[in-house]
């Protein structure tokens, strides 16, 4: 078995590689999985270039709310991008091993894009307080400057996190087993393969991402009590709507994204079913970058309007030129 090294004297083995199981299904659901995924993927991939060309080509678009949109999307090529293409991978050719330090490096991207997205959400809520509960302030509260910061301070909170939970995982032992019950290094299935006492890990994985989340999370609630009062406060019931929509589809995504996050990472490790984990691992890092530029697109008139304006100006240019 070359996955294992001996270590010293004692009847020890180090692990330098893992296998990742995946999905248990035959080979003719295999390759419908692998079609199914690369057409998702394709999908995330053109979704969320599109909203970040319609973002950077539409001056309608220049704000800050559509600026840390375009972020997001950003985030979301890259996060599903650290999972995506290992899968298909996997699904096509059977080939599931992964490097130790291979795998050391999915988990840090995938919690460093998995944070920093989860930070950049709370920015997004701040946004539409600012807007909302102090219009006239706007330009202000949400300047050039504070957009750039609150996108650095994402990114800077997401690789701290990351960081941290990389390093204590992987200074694990692992012994015995190499085979990752998952399609992905995440850190439930890591430490249910780890052969030492894991109680440090899980209390700091617990306590910091935990804390991220959960504060992260009872902010962006706060934004949104303060921006209902606010709302409420408009005599007219088409305002009161008006300013409604502009949150729908933030809330949309914050829902998905920190539900299933909550329920993978915030639960009793003795809790863990890894068939349920999988099943929500698809959900936060396959379906759900493929359907936020749809939430973002689908209700929202400035979007649509910006997609018009490039169609129009394509045909237009198509017309030219055949004249």
């Amino acid at each position: 078995m070359d996955f294992i090294k001996p270590l010293g004297r004692q009847n020890q083995t180090s692990v330098t590689e893992f296998v990742l199981l995946g999905f248990s299904v035959g080979p003719k659901k295999q390759t419908l999985l692998f079609a199914l995924g690369l057409l998702v993927y394709f999908f995330t991939l053109a979704g969320n270039l599109a909203i970040i060309s319609l973002i950077r080509i539409d001056q309608c678009l220049q704000t800050p709310m559509y600026f840390l949109l375009g972020n997001l999307s950003f985030i979301e090529i890259c996060y599903t991008s650290t999972t995506a293409p290992k899968m298909l991978w996997d699904l096509l050719l059977g080939d599931k091993t992964i490097s130790f330090i291979g795998c050391a490096l999915q988990l840090y991207f995938f919690g460093t894009l998995g944070g920093t997205e989860g930070v950049l959400l709370l920015a997004m809520a701040y946004d539409r307080y600012a807007a909302i509960c102090h219009p006239l302030r706007y330009t202000l509260l949400m300047s050039q400057k504070v957009c750039w910061g609150l996108v650095a301070c994402s990114w800077a909170i997401g690789n701290f996190n990351s960081i941290v939970n990389t390093a204590l995982v992987f200074s694990l032992d692992f012994c015995q087993s190499n085979e990752i019950d998952h399609f992905i290094c995440d850190i439930p299935p890591l430490l249910k393969l780890s052969c030492s006492d894991t109680s440090v890990s899980q209390f700091v994985t617990f306590n910091i991402s935990g804390g991220i989340l959960i504060g992260a999370f009872g902010l962006i609630l706060l934004s949104y009590i303060l921006i209902v009062f606010s709302v409420l406060k408009i005599r007219s019931a088409q305002g009161r709507i008006k300013a409604f929509s502009t949150c729908v589809s933030h809330l949309t995504v914050v829902s998905i994204f920190y539900g299933s996050a909550m329920y993978t990472y915030l639960r009793p490790s003795s809790s863990h079913s890894m068939e349920q984990d999988r099943l929500v691992a698809v959900l936060y890092a396959i379906i759900t970058p493929m359907l936020n530029p749809l939430i973002y697109s689908l209700r929202n008139k400035e979007v649509q309007g910006a997609v018009q304006r490039a169609l129009s100006k394509n045909r237009h240019r198509a017309g030219s030129f055949k004249r």
